[in-house]
């Protein structure tokens, strides 16, 4: 029998001093029986690294063809694709023509290589971006998950504080690869 996904409820309080975003997003987010808290609190972080009134938690680990993450026009175009992890070339490829802007969110132990291996097939996108998150705090924020949470993330001047009820978190984005477009 299946295993069913484990359904989280979370309030994300975003104050994004850097791009002047100041929103709460009551989150209902369903964590595949194959998904860690780790890679769920990094999609967590993801979106609140770029909370906009449009943009959406989709099906993720259980659809191949569609981002962590992502924001529609009002007419259906993909403005922003969000993928986490270590996405093949060809995902990164195809992502890139299907979206007008790409962010890819790289944590774990492997990252670095990975990028090493197809840093240099990426250097035509003008319209991606990866950001490398580092291990510990990926860890940490996954430490700090739970079925119900209130989490307040605060950005500014690059820097980002992730609280969930009595835990800190402090992560550090190195960026790989900045977005040319």
């Amino acid at each position: 029998m299946a295993q069913k996904a484990t359904i989280y409820k979370v309030d994300l309080s975003v104050s994004d001093m850097d791009r002047h975003y100041y929103e709460t997003h009551k989150l209902t987010v369903a964590k595949h029986p194959s998904e860690t808290d780790e890679r769920l609190m990094v999609r967590l972080l993801a979106f609140a690294l770029n909370a906009h009134e449009s943009l959406e938690m989709t099906k993720g680990l259980s659809t191949d063809n569609e981002p962590d993450i992502w924001q529609k026009s009002l007419s259906g175009d993909l403005e922003l694709w969000v993928a986490l992890g270590l996405p093949s070339e060809k995902i990164v490829r195809q992502s890139c023509g299907k979206s007008k802007d790409v962010v890819v969110y790289s944590y774990g132990r492997t990252a670095e290589a990975w990028w090493e291996k197809i840093k240099n097939s990426t250097t035509r996108f003008d319209n991606l971006e990866v950001v490398n998150l580092s291990e510990t705090d990926t860890r940490d924020l996954g430490n700090l998950a739970s079925r119900s949470m209130q989490m307040q993330v605060n950005i500014q001047d690059g820097d980002v504080m992730v609280s969930v009820d009595e835990g800190i978190v402090y992560v550090t984005q190195t960026k790989w690869k900045p977005q040319r477009g």
